[in-house]
């Protein structure tokens, strides 16, 4: 079992603590992993959130939003000093 004792630091306004490579590892945690904390019994727990599968282009462009990115999504006309 991997163990260590770390200390928590001051991270903007929040408070953070780094994990060794061998709890992460033990614990099949990586780095940009979602994961959700919480407190039980006085006890902070950190459990992983199961991956999505990468959405498809389909998928990406059905989620697209005019209204909230701004009309377009590719600019179809020149912009600057490019030729078309």
């Amino acid at each position: 079992m991997a163990e260590a004792v770390l200390s928590i630091k001051h991270w903007g306004n929040n408070l953070g603590v780094r994990l060794p490579q061998a709890v992460a590892r033990e614990a099949k945690l990586q780095a940009d992993q979602q994961v959700r904390v919480s407190v039980e019994e006085g006890r902070v727990v950190i459990e992983p959130l199961p991956t999505a599968a990468p959405l498809s282009l389909e998928e990406r462009l059905s989620r697209f939003d005019p209204a909230r990115h701004g009309t377009e999504a590719m600019v179809t006309f020149p912009l600057g000093a490019e030729r078309w």
